[in-house]
This record gives C-alpha cells, sequence and structure tokens, in this order.
C-alpha cells in the first residue's frame, strides 16, 4: 500500500474538479487498483454488526488480498451485486426510533471505495456552511460557526428547520439528476443505482423502495450531502442571501440545519418559501419541529412577536440560549439539551444495572470511558455546570447499583467516598474551548 500514491489519484481528481467546475466528469475508475482498494479496507470499520450475509471484519480478513482482488473485478465489470441492507432500530431523544440500515462489510468497503472517488470532487462544490460527515470537519466547527455567526452578525432571529424524514423520502430520480451535473462515470453510477435499489431486510421480508437512503451506509452521508446541496444550499447561497434585507447565516450538518437572520422579515419571507422548495424535491418541513425563533437577548418592553416560538433552540444535542460571561458581557451559551443529558444518564443506568456483579476494576473502566465519551463531545467552553452535574449523578448511579450486589443496603456516603479514592472516575474537562 503506498498512502502518497493516493493521496496523489484523489489530488488529481480534485485538480480535475477544480479545473472544470459544473462539468460532468465521465472517467474516474480507473483509479480504482489493488492500492486503492486495500485502503478502502483500511478505513472501514471493523467493530460493526455483520449484515444481512453475518460475515464480519475477521471472516473477510482470512483471505484478504483474494478477496479484494476479487470484489474489484466486480465493481470495474458490473458483476457486483448489492446485498440488501439489514434494518435495526435505534432509539431517539423524542421516544421514537430511527431506522438504520446495516450493510455487510464487504458491501461497506465497496461503497468507501466509491466514496474515495467522489469526495475531492465534491469537496470542491460543497460549500463551506455545510458541515456533516466531510473531511475535517465536525459538529464542533459547525456550533462554533452558528455561535460567532449569531454574536458577529448580530443576528436575532432563528429558523430551527427539521426536514421530516429526510432519508426515507429523499428521492432517487432528483438524486439521479444532481449526481448528471457532476459525475457520470458508468462504473460509479451503476454502483450508486445499485445501492439505491438493493432494499432492505426487516424480520425476514425483503423490502424495495422508490426513494430514500437507508441511514448507516457509509455512501449515504455523501449522497445526503449531495442532495442538499443542490436543493438547499445552492439555493441559499444564490437566490436567498443576495435578497436579504440584513444580515443572515445558514449552518448545516447533514440534514440537520439552522438559519439565523438579522431581521424578522428576511426569517418569515424565507420561511414562507422554504416548505415550497423542499416540496419541489419531495422533501417537507416537519410541521412542529420546525420553528421561528425571537432570539434576541433583550426584548424591549418585553414584546415578544406572536408568530415566534420560545427564546431558545437545540442544535446538534446543544441548547443554545443567552448568558453573561464571567466579564458580564452577554453571549451564546451552548449547554447539553435536557433530552441528551437524560438520554446519556439512561445509558449509564442501564449498563450499571445490567453489569453490577463485575469486577469493580471492570466497572469503573467502562463507565470512565462512558464519562471521557460525553465529555469529548459535551466539553465546550460554559457547559462546565452541565458537566460536573453529569459526573454527579453518574456517581449517584454507581453507588445505588453496586449498593444492590448484597443484602448489607445501600453504601454510606463516607464509605462511598473513600472507594472512589481508590476508584476514581475521570473528571468533567473543557475539550473545545470556543473563546
Amino acid at each position: 500500500m503506498n498512502p502518497a500514491n493516493l493521496s496523489t489519484k484523489q489530488q488529481q481528481i480534485a485538480n480535475l474538479a477544480s479545473r472544470k467546475p459544473g462539468v460532468a466528469l465521465y472517467l474516474l475508475h480507473h483509479h480504482v487498483d489493488m492500492d486503492w482498494m486495500r485502503e478502502a479496507y483500511r478505513l472501514t470499520r471493523k467493530d460493526g454488526a455483520p449484515g444481512v450475509d453475518g460475515q464480519t471484519a475477521a471472516d473477510y480478513a482470512k483471505n484478504l488480498e483474494a478477496n479484494l482482488l476479487d470484489l474489484m473485478t466486480r465493481i470495474k465489470s458490473g458483476r457486483y451485486v448489492a446485498p440488501p441492507v439489514r434494518r435495526t432500530y435505534i432509539p431517539k431523544a423524542d421516544g421514537s426510533q430511527r431506522p438504520l440500515g446495516i450493510p455487510g462489510f464487504e458491501d461497506k468497503v465497496a461503497q468507501r471505495a466509491i466514496v474515495m472517488l467522489l469526495e475531492p470532487i465534491y469537496e470542491h462544490d460543497f460549500m463551506s456552511f455545510s458541515y456533516g460527515f466531510r473531511p475535517k470537519r465536525s459538529a464542533h466547527g459547525a456550533l462554533q460557526a452558528l455561535r460567532g455567526a449569531i454574536m458577529g452578525k448580530q443576528l436575532r432571529w432563528v429558523l430551527d428547520v427539521d426536514i421530516s424524514k429526510f432519508f426515507d423520502t429523499l428521492q432517487h430520480h432528483h438524486l439521479r439528476d444532481f449526481l448528471d451535473q457532476r459525475v457520470t462515470d458508468g462504473v460509479v453510477r451503476r454502483m450508486i443505482d445499485k445501492w439505491l435499489k438493493a432494499g432492505v431486510l426487516e424480520k425476514g421480508v425483503l423490502h424495495h423502495a422508490q426513494e430514500g437512503s437507508p441511514q448507516g451506509g457509509v455512501v449515504s452521508p455523501l449522497l445526503a450531502n449531495i442532495y442538499l446541496h443542490y436543493v438547499l444550499d445552492e439555493w441559499w447561497a444564490k437566490e436567498v442571501w443576495p435578497r436579504l434585507w440584513g444580515n443572515g447565516s445558514l449552518v448545516r450538518y447533514a440534514d440537520d440545519c439552522v438559519m439565523a437572520f438579522e431581521t424578522l422579515e428576511d426569517a418569515k419571507r424565507v420561511l414562507e418559501v422554504l416548505g415550497k422548495r423542499l416540496e419541489r424535491f419531495g422533501l417537507k418541513l416537519h410541521p412542529k419541529k420546525t420553528r421561528l425563533i425571537d432570539f434576541r437577548p433583550q426584548r424591549p418592553d418585553g414584546g415578544h412577536d406572536p408568530e415566534t416560538d420560545g427564546s431558545n433552540f437545540d442544535f446538534l444535542g446543544f441548547t443554545h440560549s443567552w448568558g453573561k460571561t464571567r466579564k458580564g458581557n452577554l453571549a451564546v451559551r451552548q449547554t447539553t439539551a435536557k433530552s441528551r443529558f437524560a438520554r446519556a444518564l439512561a445509558a449509564v443506568t442501564d449498563w450499571c444495572r445490567t453489569n453490577r456483579h463485575r469486577r469493580v476494576k471492570e466497572q469503573r473502566e467502562h463507565l470512565s470511558q462512558m464519562m471521557r465519551g460525553h465529555y469529548a463531545y459535551y466539553g465546550v467552553s460554559g457547559n462546565s455546570r452541565r458537566l460536573g452535574w453529569f459526573a454527579c449523578q453518574v456517581v449517584k448511579i454507581w453507588r445505588k447499583w453496586l449498593s444492590r450486589r448484597g443484602r448489607n443496603g445501600r453504601i454510606p456516603w463516607n464509605r462511598f467516598r473513600d472507594f472512589l479514592k481508590s476508584y476514581p472516575l475521570p473528571q468533567p474537562r473543557i475539550v473545545h474551548k470556543y473563546v
């Protein structure tokens, strides 16, 4: 494997996309060789759940070179058959369930190989305010950009956009039209069509849909970004932004989107046409979750526009509200959303209840891992109090379930504090400092 060679190939694709903006590229698959396939395998997660065929990464690795060569040959010749994805469900913050598609391991490698071809092209095209599932971009970049825009541009009216069941209603014919504008390589397009048509296996029944892209696949986030790039991002940049009376900003992370405006009139005008824009491409705004928010820190005479809803909003797991810095200045605060806070504690409770009879050292190691993961995401400037609450609640939960290991009842706090000196848990820490 030669990473430098792979990087050179991707840079060649990026340079071609840059030299030919808006032009469909018809010859890409010749870049795919064994080095390319080895890198696609390396970038594929090895600890994921198996797909419908039950094959694991360890099974695939037993004859890796032959498997990759065979996969590459089938992709290029058109003989590759995309297997259906296995459907499972994960709980959402509102109590409902999100459908998740789990591809087979080999299918994940194939998807990664195609994504590696497409990313250099679309990274040239995608807008700077799109942050989801892109190289060198993250949710924290989106959070910092939104906070900076609201404070720096004096944006006081927020449109919290929720696209109803986006991944389930994405229209295949529109997606193909969008892809036609940039990629017409037969091998690449044939593979994408196979994934769109592969179907979903649920409870032994195979379902084929004419719309949607199952969440969970490697290629799905990129296809979603391509779809919303043409439906939303280009529309904002070319049609909405030039017509605003005041300042404005859009921040998008996959299908999570927030628009902020300097004037209420701009916010109302955009909300009026946004639903119509999405409907043209088979999408709908969620009628209850899409909200226009009066985000002014101080309202004249306590005034509140009757067409707005609330004074704060949630985005990417954080509640955005106004607060004061230590110097007394107004600033946007990003604190752990109540639903995410409750979900994180519920996960700790479930684990402690199920594993309370494990060795204490094992419990401490696992809880420490959970807490460090929580701090890694929610450890942003201004959120130290919520992090402290989380740490305090984890201690209480652990004490509760350790107390139920025997017949001696609840462990006294003085004994448990001594116990924590021998088995300490990680202290809260700010990982992402915006200021």
